[in-house]
């Protein structure tokens, strides 16, 4: 199963994101341009958060799934790119990630294998973790990291296939999707 980039666009609808679109394809063309500072470091946090939620969506997204990358990056740029705390809470919680994956492996999240992040999440506790962009380092990578990914996968008409909600309430056919599934 194939995650495309309509896809993501479909999620970021559902996530309520308005225009996320054309907010991309211009992103990607005018990035290479800048000069200042601040706007250099913000494209580096950037590039950190898109490269890390890459490098997480093999470890949570089910083996169906195959190669996640484009759909990841669509979702998470436009996630970002016109929400400063979204972009500030998601960078945070990269951060602690990649601290304690440095401390178990030497190494920054987004650089260990599917493997060793799945360790490194185990390890951690993160499955009993309560998802809160307020709390503890862990709380966080699960609200911003973890369950945005998964928002996102099952949200989009693709992903809501693995559980059967083809058309996930929100789009064209949702509701009675949704409905007949209960049933």
């Amino acid at each position: 199963m194939e995650l495309t980039r309509r896809d993501a666009i479909a999620a970021l609808a559902a996530a309520g994101v308005a225009g996320g679109g054309a907010v991309l394809v211009a992103s990607d063309r005018d990035r290479g341009s800048e000069s200042n500072d601040d706007e250099g470091a913000t494209n580096d946090a950037h590039e950190d958060i898109v490269e890390t939620a890459t490098a997480l969506a093999p470890v949570l997204y089910p083996s169906e799934v195959d190669d996640a990358a484009e759909f990841v990056r669509t979702y998470v740029t436009g996630r970002i790119e016109n929400d400063d705390d979204h972009r500030t809470g998601m960078a945070d919680a990269v951060a602690a990630l990649d601290a304690h994956a440095s401390e178990e492996f030497e190494s920054n999240f987004r650089e260990l294998s599917p493997e060793q992040g799945d360790r490194l999440l185990t390890d951690v506790g993160l499955d009993r973790v309560r998802p809160d962009p307020a709390g503890s380092d862990l709380e966080r990578i699960r609200f911003y990291l973890v369950n945005e990914l998964l928002y996102a996968l099952f949200s989009s008409p693709t992903g809501g296939e693995l559980v059967g909600t083809e058309n996930p309430p929100g789009h064209p056919g949702g509701l009675e999707s949704y409905q007949g599934a209960q049933r």
